[in-house]
């Protein structure tokens, strides 16, 4: 009797989903069908998107969206929504592409498990969507289909998605047709996509950005951006030698002007004199992009300067939808590392409490953006070799040195998979340090010290082989027992440096969110951009614009 039920209800809303698509049977057919969609509330099926046009190129088949709706036994307000959701992409995939889960996809995930974690939001949890992210979020190459348990996987979690959304925000501040266009569902132009985005208005003067501060103030740069962006950008600087204060160059007054549109520079002076007003302008350009503020210009910063208004602005709309998937109001402590921008930041509820330098993953050993829950620290560790470091870096040397391990107080503990397993004794060669921070993760990513001090004075610190190098160690060891008087700063430095590992687990564990902005604005106004290390930026923007 139950399997006739779901038959019933799936052949209904099928009929129903067939109704609704059919807008081409005549004038007056289509009409009424505009009025039902009117009176549903729901958004018309948008048939310009194709796999020329579309964000993703794997698209669904509305039977498995009617069938997911029929099995999970969806309230129609639901059920509306997700076919509404599913109209304005055209039935295209929203969390897959054939190369794998979306940038969208990742970061959803991360704040799924942040708000099921320490929001509490119990109508969220999913044990069994739990695992299965996990395992797509580990695997290093996937080739998702359009089919089978990939399209019920992605139907998953846009389930979740509205969920999300209807719990979280006050009714109003994501409008319905906002959240079907929080994922990209096609290529456009840039300009268009930041006009629609500056001067849409709502009738109720409800907005996301009233609700989400750090999304507020990189709109508010848009707008900045699309308007010199719509009056022809700033000029092109021809390269030239060093430049500093008392120098005289046309290059200068070309400087004053692009520094002047940007914002950084006040007045209208455009002499060739470098003066001091310059020059201050050029640490305030400097320190937006993470360089040592030397209010000297090379031949890098003019480098900088050079790149057109109209690639700051889809830059700016590139992090603008990454901006939609980090907590509006933290709770408690939060750390986040911005990769890119090489800095880890610890927040006491909208507060920051301090920032620290990081070195971050190389190219090719990427440190990867995902969430976890710092629960232990670990004193004086041993380093366990990674097998990849084995096979390609100590093995070539083994050959050449046969007292390599030795000099570098490693040991082998043993082989596995053909390979030995070595290990690194505690102590000053040690790779991790005098401390490492474990949030366990599928990636084994971790925080740790280094006896590479020097490369924390560099601006940019892509070094390690995918881990995170603290420059203070310390000092986030401190932080993180300061409620716990057994450990004194002095107990923690012997800790540190003693001859054998010692666990402490945390008694409550702190969220840890690893994530990729290469612009934003900070706590004094000022607009950040950073270098897309990991050519994030360049995947997304060929599948957001045109």
């Amino acid at each position: 009797m139950k399997n006739i039920l779901i038959y019933a209800a799936l052949v209904s809303s099928l009929f129903a989903a067939c109704q609704n698509a059919n807008t081409t049977s005549g004038h007056g057919g289509k009409e009424n069908d505009d009025e039902t969609e009117e009176k549903r509330n729901m958004s018309k099926r948008d048939y310009g998107i194709t796999k020329a046009n579309s964000y993703s190129d794997l698209f669904l088949d509305s039977l498995a969206m009617e069938k997911f709706i029929a099995g999970k036994k969806l309230p129609d307000s639901l059920a509306r929504r997700m076919r509404s959701f599913y109209n304005t992409r055209n039935y295209q995939f929203t969390w897959f592409t054939s190369a794998g889960l979306t940038e969208q996809a990742r970061a959803f995930w991360n704040l799924h498990d942040y708000v099921t974690t320490y929001d509490n939001d119990t109508s969220l949890r999913d044990k069994a969507l739990q695992r299965k992210m996990d395992a797509l979020a580990a695997e290093e190459s996937l080739s998702p289909s359009a089919s089978g348990d990939y399209a019920q996987t992605e139907l998953t979690l846009t389930h979740h998605f509205i969920k999300y959304i209807l719990n979280n925000y006050e009714k109003g501040y994501v409008k319905r047709k906002e959240m079907e266009r929080f994922i990209p569902y096609k290529r456009r132009d840039a300009l268009e996509m930041a006009d629609s985005l500056l001067n849409k208005k709502h009738k109720d003067n409800k907005y996301f950005e009233d609700v989400h501060e750090p999304y507020r103030k990189l709109k508010e740069q848009l707008a900045v951006y699309y308007k010199i962006t719509k009056n022809g950008g700033w000029p092109q600087i021809p390269a030239a030698k060093t430049l500093k204060t008392g120098m005289r160059s046309p290059a200068v007054a070309l400087i004053k002007k692009r520094l002047q549109l940007s914002g950084d520079m006040p007045g209208q002076d455009t002499t060739q004199l470098f003066n001091d007003t310059l020059a201050t302008a050029v640490r305030r350009f400097q320190q937006s992009l993470g360089y040592t503020p030397t209010g000297t210009v090379n031949a890098q910063l003019i480098k900088d300067m050079n790149v057109p208004a109209k690639q700051r602005l889809s830059q700016i709309l590139l992090n603008m939808d990454r901006m939609r998937w980090m907590p509006t109001e933290p709770s408690g402590q939060l750390i986040v590392v911005n990769i890119p921008e090489f800095i880890l930041h610890v927040y006491e509820g909208k507060q920051k409490a301090f920032d620290m330098n990081v070195v971050v993953g190389k190219e090719g050993h990427n440190t990867v953006s995902f969430s976890g829950d710092l629960s232990t620290i670990v004193f004086s560790p041993y380093w366990n070799v990674p097998p990849s470091i084995v096979k390609k870096e100590i093995l070539p040397k083994l050959q050449s040195d046969p007292g390599y391990l030795a000099a570098q107080n490693m040991e082998q503990v043993g082989t596995e998979g053909g390979l030995p397993k070595i290990r690194q004794l505690p102590g000053d060669k040690n790779s991790l340090g005098r401390v490492k921070f474990l949030f366990p993760n599928s990636f084994n990513i971790y925080f740790h010290d280094t006896p590479a001090k020097s490369l924390f004075n560099q601006d940019k610190r892509a070094y390690s082989h995918g881990c995170i190098r603290l420059a203070e160690p310390e000092k986030m060891a401190e932080y993180l027992l300061r409620n716990n008087p057994e450990w004194t700063p002095d107990k923690i430095f012997e800790a540190m440096n003693q001859d054998h590992e010692q666990y402490v687990k945390l008694k409550k564990p702190v969220p840890v969110m690893i994530t990729y902005y290469t612009a934003w604005v900070d706590e004094n106004g000022l607009v950040n951009f950073r270098d897309d290390i990991y050519k994030h930026d360049a995947d997304l923007a060929k599948r957001m614009f045109q």
